[in-house]
């Protein structure tokens, strides 16, 4: 199964969502990405935002977490702000 994170316009995790690997061709990622995107965007909206994540973690830091958010800068998803004194570190 393939997991892909709907985003919003801030690059915060609204929801995750399963897709089966047949629907994905059984590609693995990076290639399964835009299918993926592809069939989400199919049911959801051509205007929505969807990235793949891992639910091991093998891939763009850790699996998303809806109220997480998602870093284009360095391709990574990342947990919410438990506190306002904390900050997003994104190399640790």
């Amino acid at each position: 199964m393939a997991h892909f994170a709907k985003l919003d316009d801030n690059n915060i995790v609204i929801e995750v969502n399963v897709v089966s690997n047949e629907t994905i061709n059984n590609l693995p990622f990076p290639e399964s990405e835009p299918v993926g995107v592809a069939f989400c965007q199919s049911l959801f909206g051509a205007d929505t935002i969807w990235k793949q994540t891992s639910y091991n973690n093998k891939f763009r830091r850790q699996y998303a977490g809806v109220g997480g958010g998602y870093s284009p800068t360095v391709d990574v998803f990342y947990d919410p702000q438990p506190f306002p004194s904390w900050s997003f570190e994104p190399t640790t």
